[in-house]
């Protein structure tokens, strides 16, 4: 199977499942365990916005490499979108980037206000911790696997992890450029959740400690690197093409590779850290096909 067929394949898995998971309601005020329509209504408006759908691929394919069974992971792939969406509607917020557009069409907050736009990121949220303790009661023979991979989930997304690096984010606003704040931010607001499903997959799979730590190399390596094309794209890149507006980071003070290093120094970090990335999937061998090709696509992204 190419690259291309097997990633259609998981992300029309993921399509799947969540259209399971959160069907549009229809009821204002619905029976007891219902989503309000309104609520449903914005919650999707962004989790059905398109995208590339990289976490959730990135658990099936690590969860099939190591054997484990994707039925078990369609859920857990599924709720990491929700969290990432969640991430992105509350990062687009006034109070936050300020951004009108998200994947080339208006931002929640623009369409639903603030007010409802702040309400269905905490329902992705919520909801996507409901389908998590859900899927794992559903199988009690992988009970702790699933446990596991929740807790994960759960602590690279929160406090110490995604949001950790959020906050430091925002703190660091005009502030002068500092390399060890500048990767702390970058390791937990970029690499915790591209981390989190690869060692999620590996949990309910099985996975043994090496395996763990190699998953979690290249993680941690293909985030850093990802953040940092990131920073070079808002700088390089075209903004029609990549659906949201450019040269914001310069604008609002962010504290970016390009600001602190330079564009070329940057670049050739970057290329630095793909090429770990790869190193760090070779125990296991051809199994790691899509990995490899994952990295090598996500590298030559333009946008």
């Amino acid at each position: 199977m190419e690259y291309n067929e097997a990633y259609s394949r998981y992300v029309g898995m993921i399509e799947e499942t969540i259209g399971t998971l959160l069907p549009q309601t229809a009821v204002e005020c619905p029976a007891d365990g219902e989503i309000p329509a309104y609520l449903c209504e914005t919650m999707r408006y962004s989790l059905l916005a398109g995208g590339k759908r990289v976490r959730p691929v990135l658990l099936l394919a690590a969860c099939e490499m190591l054997g484990g069974a994707l039925e078990q992971a369609r859920v857990p792939a599924a709720a990491l979108e929700m969290i990432h969406t969640y991430s992105l509607i509350h990062d687009d917020l006034p109070g936050m980037d300020d951004d009108d557009y998200r994947r080339g069409r208006l931002t929640n907050h623009k369409v639903y206000g603030v007010g409802h736009a702040i309400l269905a990121g905490d329902g992705l949220l919520n909801y996507a911790y409901e389908c998590l303790m859900k899927n794992a009661l559903a199988y009690p023979q992988n009970l702790m696997g699933h446990v596991r991979a929740a807790d994960v989930i759960a602590r690279r997304a929160g406090v110490s992890g995604m949001i950790a690096g959020q906050s430091i984010d925002l703190l660091s606003e005009h502030m002068e450029p500092e390399a060890q704040r500048l990767c702390y931010i970058h390791a937990h607001k970029t690499a915790d959740l591209l981390t989190a499903p690869l060692l999620a997959a590996g949990c309910i799979a099985g996975a043994d400690g090496a395996q763990m730590e190699a998953l979690s190399r290249f993680g941690a390596c293909v985030g850093l690197a990802f953040q940092i094309d990131d920073d070079l794209l808002d700088v390089e890149g075209d903004a029609q093409e990549m659906g949201k507006q450019t040269g914001m980071d310069a604008q609002r003070g962010k504290m970016t590779w390009p600001a602190l290093f330079g564009v070329a120094q940057s670049r050739a970090r970057s290329q630095e850290l793909w090429s770990q990335a790869e190193d760090a999937l070779g125990s296991f061998g051809e199994r790691a096909w899509f990995l490899h090709a994952f990295a090598e696509t996500l590298r030559n992204r333009k946008k």
